[in-house]
């Protein structure tokens, strides 16, 4: 209980500090942190381009410019970013916008080892603006956090997460530039008025879709540990939805969170999917794998790194774009694989995709099986299956 409380302290001490303007923390001169940001081009540009329109998207919804209170909440399967905003304390969040993420990598459950490509899940906070990005504009997620570092590998559970521009990722939150210009100004507002802790919560699923409960109830059914955290989650979602304030966000001495005064569930219509036409089996490169690791101390690489597959999956994306449906521009294909213990990549299996997009599915999945060795997972110094879960954006030229 003692140790509970500790971080209940640390858990609302940001809290407390919100309200107090930056320009007289240290009772120094009058320093504003906009105007730091205006100083470097990128942020600069993206103000003089966007203010404007932001003041007015705030008039139109009758909020007040600009907010001093943000807050992020991000759903993964269903791929949005949301943006809460309010001027009191006390007063319930609004929500300004709601951006689509344009990429995922991983699938959904929290991040555990550097290396593994997921996307974190869990309650966070902005700890850095990054004015000079590889992808254009970047705001950075203190990950790992109490949670994650009980939680996940101890000497490399993973780090550098970011919700950034330019449409690409390997473990972030992407969105495209002009969604980042609107993000970081907002967030740069925020910061210049007093907050601080801009708090960032990443969801697995929107609780209140039928389709994404349906998902992540497949998903884990035979996995309690999954299933346990996914509910303390559904926990935090439920109170902001009753009372559109932050929920208190407690770390348990097993790493678990324990959401302080969560609402009672309510009961949830589970609709089975409809029964979906089968196409007929591709001629893949698939092998019969029975000893497929669920943790390893080194998770799969591909040749050149991270970035040289990043690069990979760009320039894929763009080759087989030709093969989208009619009318289609841009589409965003998940799929599963698996590195085998030598490094082969076998058994695709296309996980979420778009109507009509056979074709599309088959071309890629041929090119993506034609990428060349990784090196392999590693468990106790021996090599070990491990499946991998991908998002890919196709598009057009």
């Amino acid at each position: 209980m003692k140790s509970l409380l500790t971080l209940l302290s640390i858990f609302l001490f940001p809290v407390a500090i919100l309200a107090q303007p930056s320009s007289s923390r240290n009772g120094g001169p009058s320093y504003s942190f906009i105007d730091y940001q205006k100083a470097f081009p990128r942020p600069g540009e993206a103000m003089q381009r966007k203010m404007d329109t932001l003041q007015k998207q705030f008039e139109a919804k009758k909020l007040q410019w600009p907010a001093k209170y943000m807050y992020i909440r991000s759903f993964k399967y269903d791929s949005q970013l949301e943006v809460w905003v309010k001027n009191e304390v006390n007063a319930p969040f609004q929500l300004f916008k709601t951006y689509k993420v344009c990429a995922l990598a991983g699938t959904l459950g929290p991040k555990r080892m550097e290396g593994d490509y997921q996307v974190p899940e869990g309650f966070y906070y902005i700890n850095e603006f990054n004015p000079k990005s590889n992808y254009y504009l970047s705001l950075g997620i203190n990950y790992p956090n109490a949670s994650d570092k009980i939680l996940s590998d101890s000497l490399r559970p993973g780090s550098a997460i970011y919700i950034h521009g330019s449409c690409v990722t390997v473990g972030c939150i992407p969105i495209t530039d002009q969604q980042i210009d609107e993000l970081y100004i907002l967030a740069a507002h925020a910061k210049d008025q007093g907050q601080d802790f801009i708090p960032v919560h990443i969801f697995p699923i929107r609780f209140d879709k039928e389709k994404s409960i349906n998902y992540l109830e497949g998903l884990t059914k035979d996995d309690p540990v999954l299933k346990k955290f996914a509910e303390r989650m559904e926990d935090a979602f439920d109170y902001f939805e009753k009372y559109k304030q932050l929920p208190v966000v407690m770390v348990g001495e097993k790493g678990e969170y324990i959401i302080n005064e969560a609402p009672p569930k309510k009961a949830k219509l589970i609709i089975e999917d409809k029964q979906q036409v089968k196409r007929p089996p591709m001629e893949r490169r698939t092998r019969q794998i029975t000893n497929l690791a669920d943790a390893v101390h080194q998770w799969p690489q591909y040749p050149g790194g991270a970035d040289a597959f990043m690069k990979f999956l760009e320039k894929t994306g763009k080759e087989v774009g030709a093969y989208l449906p009619k009318g289609i521009k841009k589409a965003y294909i998940q799929l599963e694989f698996i590195i085998d213990k030598d490094g082969v990549p076998v058994n695709f299996k296309i996980l979420k995709s778009i109507k009509d997009a056979d074709e599309l599915e088959d071309e890629l999945v041929s090119r993506l099986e034609k990428m060349g060795n990784w090196k392999p997972a590693t468990l106790h110094d021996k090599p070990v299956a491990k499946k991998m879960v991908q998002t890919i954006t196709v598009e057009r030229d």
